[in-house]
Formats: structure tokens, sequence, C-alpha cells
């Protein structure tokens, strides 16, 4: 039978083993520490041994961190307020400097950071527009944040891999007088098309009354031409007619001023009873072949 004094020594084996083997992620940096103080810091992924009860292990995330800082307000050369929102993107590539000066604490390296880079702003936009920060120098600008902030963080430990401006907006008030700036220029420009469209309708308009009396115009002269012409061939064809047979003629003419006179049995007529109209109603002849 096995004693129980065989198991005491093997527990306390296990327990020292125990504590003398850690692993190193990939994604992580380990310093080792003997009494307090940094001994290492150059561990690659894997496992690896320390001396339990004077060696202990700190492990950081190698990771790229952010840093999404608060909108903050800025003047700018013209003395004008604007929100800049942006963010910082970093990670620790001296783990024993950023021990030492951050304590391994992330919310202490963010603060520090967010400080820099709030007088990077600070200096950049001073010096600038809002026209220029906005549009024309905005890739400048974090260019410049970028490797001035990395060079002072580098200090602690830290490299920055990128800064960037999401968003600059004005303030309410400055925006609402913006705005309205905007909407009374539109509304100008509004005004000025609609001034010139109803100037241009107007010309349009006149000038197509101008086209409409002239074709009027033309159609006139051109019917009375084509009438005086017709009229003159009519009056040519009656007076052929008339030379032809002119008492033929003169009876023809008669017979259709009689059914013109009397188309109605209502119509009455007033005339001597000598008179020619009546002359085809006496004789045949009309009075003039006796």
């Amino acid at each position: 039978m096995i004693q129980p004094k065989i198991f005491i020594p093997a527990g306390v084996l296990v327990v020292v083993l125990g504590l003398s083997v850690f692993t190193v992620e990939q994604r992580q940096l380990a310093i080792l520490f003997r009494l307090g103080e940094i001994v290492r810091t150059d561990y690659q992924p894997g496992l690896h041994f320390k001396m339990p009860f004077i060696n202990n292990i700190r492990k950081f995330d190698s990771r790229i961190q952010t840093l999404d800082a608060p909108p903050e307000r800025y003047l700018t050369a013209e003395k004008k307020n604007v929100i800049v929102d942006s963010f910082v993107k970093w990670r620790i590539n001296d783990v024993a400097k950023y021990y030492t000066a951050m304590g391994g604490s992330t919310d202490r390296a963010n603060i520090r950071l967010s400080q820099i880079i709030k007088d990077g702003l600070r200096a950049e936009f001073g010096k600038r527009t809002i026209q220029e920060v906005i549009s024309g120098e905005r890739i400048e600008v974090m260019r410049i944040l970028r490797e001035a902030t990395d060079k002072q963080a580098n200090e602690f430990g830290i490299a920055v891999a990128d800064v960037r401006i999401k968003r600059i907006d004005l303030p309410d008030d400055i925006s609402n007088s913006v705005y309205s700036r905007m909407e009374a220029e539109r509304a100008r420009v509004a005004k000025e098309l609609r001034s010139q469209g109803a100037e241009a309708a107007e010309r349009i308009r006149a000038d197509a009354d101008r086209q409409r009396t002239i074709i009027l115009a033309e159609a006139y002269r051109e019917a009375e031409g084509v009438r005086g012409l017709g009229d003159a061939e009519a009056a040519a064809t009656y007076s052929a007619a008339y030379r032809k047979d002119p008492e033929f003629y003169s009876f023809y003419r008669s017979i259709n001023a009689y059914r013109k006179v009397f188309n109605d049995k209502s119509d009455v007529m007033v005339l001597s009873p000598d008179s020619d109209f009546f002359s085809y109603m006496k004789t045949p002849s009309g009075g003039r072949g006796k």
C-alpha cells in the first residue's frame, strides 16, 4: 500500500513546476521581474520558464489599440471655433519603457496620448483657416500630427500607427449663421434665375406674337391675291359668256335672281310692274326681241 507521505513531495513538485512555467501568446508581450526589477522583455511566443517566488511575469497586449477621443473645440487662424472628432491607432513597441512610463495601464496611455493629440491639433488648427483645415490641408495636418505624436509617444514605449480626423464641424450658432447665409445666397441666385427666365419668356412670347402677325398678314395677302385672281377669272368668264350670247346670259342671270328672291313664300317685294326685273316674266325675250 502506498504511503500518504509519498504524495506530499509529488504535490509540491507539481506546484513548483506550475509556478515555474508560463506561456506567451502571439498577441502578447511579456516582462520578467526579479523581486520587482525588470530582468527580461524579449520573449517570443511559446513556453518559457521562471524561478518561482523570485520571478514574476506581466503580460501586455501587443495588438494595435484605438484611442477614440471625444470631440474637442479648437480655434482656427480666423479665431473661429470648430469641433474636431479624431482617433489614434497605437501599439506597444518597447514594453519596458511602456511599463516604466505608464505602469502598464492602457487608460493612462490613452490619457497621455489624448493630451498630445489635443496640443497638436490646437497648434495646427491655429495656423490655418477653416477652409484649409476642412478641405485643402486636412491630409497634411493628419500627417504632421502622426509624426509629432509618434515622436513624443516613443519615449513611453508607444508607436503611433495612425492619426485620423473623422469629422470637423462648426458649432451650432456658427452653423446656423452659415446656413442662413447659404440660404440667402441660394434665394438670391434663384430670384436672379427666375428673373432671367421671365425675361427670356417675354422675349420668346413677343417673338412668337410677331411671327404670328407676320404669318397672318402673309396668309391674308396670299388669300386676297388668290381671291383677286379668282374674281378676275370669274369676271373674264362672265365677260366671255356674255359676248358669246348676251341674251342667254341676261336670261340666266334673271332666272338666278328670281330663284333667290322668291325662295320663300313669305318673301315680299315692292317694285313697279314695269321694272326691268320682271322683263322675262312678261315676255320670254325680256322685251328685247319683239
